[in-house]
């Protein structure tokens, strides 16, 4: 058991900016990684509120993490205290020692765990994976969380690393310190950006793997529509993103940051004006005649299937038949012959007469 004592209270101290450790520019997660991490919560953690913890295997070039390959690791918290949490070591070194004989080039660059946020424990997990980064490693662990929750319609890994920050309001000498003393230097996660990447052998993976788990109930178009809402609620989440962070900058609970402002004006910029009336129109031209092409289709296949329908039954009542001819024979034959009794009745009778 391991007790994290130096978690941060609830206030908000003033912080001085951050000093970062070796900078990590970028994290690439590959497909087994993610394919690795969702197992282990269906198996370990599913239905219940506990999360899955493990080791990310990879390697680092000039700040860009590369993580390759992963493999889960017992870990258990303590419900009641969030302080308290289990992570079985020698279960680690085993696992590493075996990954090394199978694969030198890939080392420890990091830890996953399913989240879905960050918890007071996770500082304490990054000093412990840290133990197990070879020595002369510039770049830093990273700490990725992947969010296995079916729901989520952006990139499911979020991506931090490490930075140490200079909090003002707490004195090295103490809690009730006077205003001598040295500021504490304190650890916290600071976000890096991820991505989904793969090499040609995992792509040809991916795609025989959702080839395999394809809904043949579901039409192309139907995915092409639920593709369309997806990507247009990303993007409706990203634009109310930058909404608030432009709002706390206005406000001054942020600071600005340049570079931020700038690829803002940049997207704004590619966006079209709705307030040209030539653009509305033609706009509004353009959706009816697609709505007018979908319209003619959706006839044209109804009337199609409906005829393909009739000549099957025609086909099929040629080949076997219904027993309709057998009665219409019947029917006919008896009429003939009471139509001859009936001329011969009246024949007999002119006769008579």
């Amino acid at each position: 058991m391991a007790t994290n004592k130096s978690s941060s209270s609830n206030d908000t101290p003033t912080i001085s900016p951050s000093t970062p450790l070796p900078d990590v520019t970028e994290v690439t997660i590959h497909p087994l990684v993610l394919l690795s991490a969702t197992d282990h919560y269906h198996r370990v953690a599913r239905g219940t509120r506990k999360r899955a913890v493990g080791v990310l295997l990879g390697s680092s070039t000039r700040g860009a993490v590369d993580a390759t390959n992963s493999f889960a690791v017992p870990f258990e918290e303590d419900s009641k205290n969030s302080e308290v949490f289990y992570l079985d070591h020698n279960y680690l070194e085993n696992m590493l020692a075996m990954f090394r004989k199978v694969h030198a080039k890939e080392r420890v660059v990091g830890f996953y765990s399913t989240g879905p946020q960050i918890r007071s424990n996770d500082l304490r997990i990054f000093d412990l994976v840290k133990r197990f980064v070879p020595a002369g490693t510039i770049t830093p662990p990273v700490f990725v969380i992947i969010d296995v929750r079916p729901g989520r319609e952006s990139i499911p890994t979020t991506a931090y690393r490490v930075v140490e920050e200079v909090d003002s309001n707490i004195p090295a000498g103490g809690k009730g310190g006077g205003d001598g003393g040295a500021a504490e230097v304190r650890k916290t996660f600071a976000h890096v950006p991820s991505l989904i990447g793969a090499m040609e052998a995992e792509e040809v993976g991916v795609e025989h793997l959702l080839r395999d788990i394809n809904d043949p109930t579901v039409s192309t178009v139907a995915n092409l529509v639920k593709a369309k809402l997806s990507g247009l609620s990303t993007l409706t989440e990203k634009l109310v993103e930058m909404k608030d962070y432009l709002t706390a900058v206005s406000e001054g609970r942020m600071k600005a940051n340049p570079e931020i402002i700038a690829n803002m004006q940049a997207i704004v910029n590619l966006l079209p004006n709705l307030n040209v009336e030539e653009l509305v129109r033609s706009m509004l031209v353009k959706n009816n005649d697609m709505h007018m092409v979908i319209y003619l289709s959706a006839l044209i296949r109804c009337v199609i299937a409906l005829h393909d329908l009739v000549l099957n039954k025609i086909a099929y009542n040629e080949e076997v038949g219904d027993g309709l001819g057998d009665i219409l024979k019947e029917k006919k034959t008896p009429d003939k012959a009471d139509a001859g009794e009936e001329k011969k009745e009246d024949d007999d009778a002119k006769a008579s007469k």
